[in-house]
């Protein structure tokens, strides 16, 4: 057997336990926002981010993500970069979170279609969208929830 020298280095996906919050089952957009607040619980007012919560074939969380930060009146969602996350995690599942500092629960244009972008991907890769949630300090906006998704 020969083995051979790489130039290029592994790629290894890390997963760091958090035991102040547990693992759930996501039956519900109730579910993943009283999941996803227990984790977010800073900056809603503040600046946009956006939050990857991978799930198993059973939805049951995996671990999570914040993808990105941005400014006030937006953050950069890649593509890309959500599906290489739930490739190397094995996820079955997934589902987006993002706030609104404005406090305005309305996805936008662009939040329309980013999502569209994103559920054509899954379902191309076989990776279940089952939610893009727009959260505020006291509210959220489900898309599924809506029939948008």
């Amino acid at each position: 057997m020969k083995i051979y020298k790489s130039q290029v280095g592994e790629i290894v996906p890390i997963y760091r336990t958090n035991y102040q919050v547990k693992k759930v089952q996501i039956t519900c957009s109730n579910d993943s926002v009283k999941f996803i607040r227990k984790i977010w619980s800073e900056q809603l007012n503040y600046i946009e981010d956006m939050i990857l919560l991978p799930l198993n074939r059973n939805n049951n969380t995996i671990g999570w993500i914040k993808l990105s930060s941005g400014g006030t009146a937006g953050t950069i969602c890649d593509v890309k970069v959500i599906f290489q996350i739930l490739l190397n995690c094995n996820a079955s599942a997934f589902i987006l979170f993002h706030n609104h500092p404005s406090g305005n629960l309305q996805p936008s244009k662009a939040d329309i279609e980013i999502t569209k972008k994103i559920k054509k991907a899954s379902e191309l890769l076989d990776i279940k969208m089952l939610d893009n949630v727009i959260i505020t300090e006291e509210k959220y906006y489900s898309f599924a929830d809506e029939s948008i998704l």
